[in-house]
């Protein structure tokens, strides 16, 4: 009898697997922090003899090597994938037993990079399982757009011709992808948390169009990449280094002082509102609730020192935990306790939140206001307010210029993103009110006009 455990990375909207029997296992896609793994192989009383990896990850730095050097498990790698380090090369075709009865199947299935492999959990000659990575998702693929330009149309035409393989597989196979519920790595997110061949025969577009239309609408609907992407396939194929997860240093209100005059990132991680209500001058707010990993990554200059400020120890553990998953290794410092506690005079700054129902009444009352609209370019596309300038979250730091005079109404499409943007423009010294609200709120305001 098999089992499969699913351990989701909700920050960053992936999946990684634990699989096996009664005495062995194989992880599949293990995110860095490990101990993860381990302990879900500990409490099922199982050891795991294989580690596999469908793909070099473009958004996540894998735990992969690490976990097969603590348990001296074979570390299957696609053999096309270029590498620094010992592992067992995978070809098509090629199948590791995990014990009696059991036996892992690999299957080439390029697109999402061109070395992509699929894996196919098979119970006494059966296939049971498809560990399909970043290739067949949950009503979707993976995108073909983050290996090279070049290779974009021939990488999106390979994912259809990946997809058709795959499923040759018996309907009842369940399909079990590493990205697709959250992550940019994906072209489209996950409606439902699991699948079938047979489901995604009925609803895959990869499985319903031709190719010619397949990749037109790919192609089409691909959205911004994550800047810090470039650097993980870099450190994938290197061979990550351990991660450490002992608490950082802790910092007293002189030191934060400090490390905001020297222009490193003071990261506060609590609620926006929380945020709003009080904080330090100069500290940016990402909350630990919403996609931390992923947009500190993304607008972090690269490299650059990390103080995190938060309310208690154990949340700047859980923020140390997702960042270390992305290759953001050790805080400089970190702080806890009451905003009051991390300036030496106590003194705080603090802006209005608002919702679009506010908005509307200051539009109608002022007539101009600032509108700041931070959503990305495809969101904008479908709808958006009359009169607002648009900056992607993302680019927001290096067009701080073009943001009008006065204060600022930021918005996005629920408020973590405005509650960033907010901080990053106060921080800026310019004046802002937060629109914490759902954009379909603006719709019922009678904000919303066709883009």
């Amino acid at each position: 009898m098999y089992f499969v455990e699913t351990l989701a990375v909700e920050g960053l909207g992936n999946r990684s697997y634990l699989a096996g029997g009664s005495a062995h296992a194989v992880a599949v896609d293990p995110p860095r922090d490990v101990d993860r793994v381990l302990a879900a192989a500990a409490r099922r009383g199982v050891r795991i003899t294989h580690v596999v990896e469908s793909h070099l990850h473009n958004d996540y730095v894998t735990g992969g090597l690490e976990l097969a050097r603590i348990t001296g498990a074979a570390y299957l790698v696609p053999a096309g994938a270029h590498v620094s380090f010992d592992r067992v090369p995978v070809a098509d075709g090629d199948t590791a037993a995990l014990e009696d009865g059991l036996v892992l199947r690999a299957v080439a299935t390029p697109g999402h990079t061109p070395h992509h492999t699929s894996y196919v959990l098979e119970d006494a000659g059966t296939p049971v399982a498809a560990f399909t990575g970043g290739s067949l998702l949950i009503g979707g693929v993976g995108r073909p757009d983050l290996v090279e330009p070049r290779l974009t149309e021939r990488l999106a035409r390979a994912q259809h011709a990946s997809a058709h393989r795959l499923a040759q597989l018996p309907d009842e196979v369940r399909v079990l992808p590493t990205h697709g519920f959250g992550s940019f790595c994906s072209s489209s997110q996950a409606e439902g948390g699991s699948s079938t061949i047979g489901g995604e025969k009925a609803a895959n577009a990869a499985l319903l169009k031709d190719v010619d239309s397949f990749v037109a609408d790919l192609l089409a609907g691909l959205d911004d990449v994550p800047a810090y992407y470039a650097h993980m396939g870099p450190a994938n194929a290197a061979g990550p280094a351990p991660v450490d997860l002992t608490a950082p240093r802790r910092a007293d209100a002189a030191e934060v002082a400090e490390r905001l005059a020297a222009g490193e990132w003071v990261v506060d991680l609590r609620s926006r509102t929380a945020f709003a209500e009080g904080h330090v001058a100069g500290a940016f707010n990402f909350e630990l609730d919403g996609q931390l990993a992923t947009y500190l990554a993304w607008l972090i200059p690269w490299g650059r020192p990390v103080t995190l400020l938060a309310e208690t120890p154990e949340q700047v553990a859980a923020a140390q935990r997702e960042l270390v998953r992305v290759g953001i290794d050790r805080p400089a410092a970190a702080a806890t306790g009451r905003p009051e506690e991390w300036t030496a005079d106590g003194a705080l700054r603090s802006f209005p939140r608002a919702d679009f129902a506010a908005l509307a009444a200051a539009l109608a009352a002022d007539g101009d206001p600032v509108v700041l609209d931070v959503r990305r370019d495809s969101e904008r596309a479908a709808a958006r307010i009359g009169g607002s300038v648009h900056i992607p979250l993302h680019e927001l730091r290096g067009r701080m210029a073009e943001v009008p005079a006065g204060t600022v109404w930021v918005h996005c499409a629920g408020g973590m993103r405005a509650a960033v943007a907010a901080s990053l423009l106060d921080a800026a010294g310019r004046d802002v009110v937060a629109v914490d609200d759902s954009f379909d709120s603006a719709r019922a305001a009678g904000l919303v006009t066709a883009a």
